[in-house]
């Protein structure tokens, strides 16, 4: 895999107070990271090492957050591209890409994760 420019060790955190209202405030966290990109390539990866990638992004970005948490903040704001990265064509994205179901589909993934396309994620 394949860092950003941005160098790994370094991150960016900020913990933000803004005033509500009156009385009302609240702590935001703005974190950017050193997003793990995919190596370069004109092929598709499998489904499987896109998940890994996403997997190690999803892990650097749980830790922060919670330090974020740990601090008060209420509102935590990521970068868009954190999990996956951005050099893709339109056929190399593909494997990041989960299918969403259409809205005739009787089905709810939480409840009932084998029936989908969809590898569901849920705390039931």
């Amino acid at each position: 895999m394949v860092s950003s420019s941005f160098p790994i060790s370094v991150a960016v955190f900020a913990l933000i107070t803004l005033q509500v209202g009156t009385q009302d405030s609240f702590i935001a966290a703005v974190y950017e990271h050193a997003v793990i990109l995919p190596n370069k390539t004109e092929t598709p990866v499998s489904q499987e090492d896109a998940l890994n990638l996403m997997n190690e992004n999803i892990d650097i970005l749980e830790t922060a957050i919670k330090q974020a948490a740990e601090q008060g903040a209420r509102i935590i704001v990521t970068p868009e591209d954190a999990l996956y990265g951005w050099k893709f064509t339109r056929e190399t994205v593909f494997p990041y890409l989960e299918d969403i179901p259409d809205p005739q589909v009787n089905w709810i993934p939480c409840q009932d994760p084998h029936s989908g396309t969809i590898s569901a994620h849920c705390n039931l």
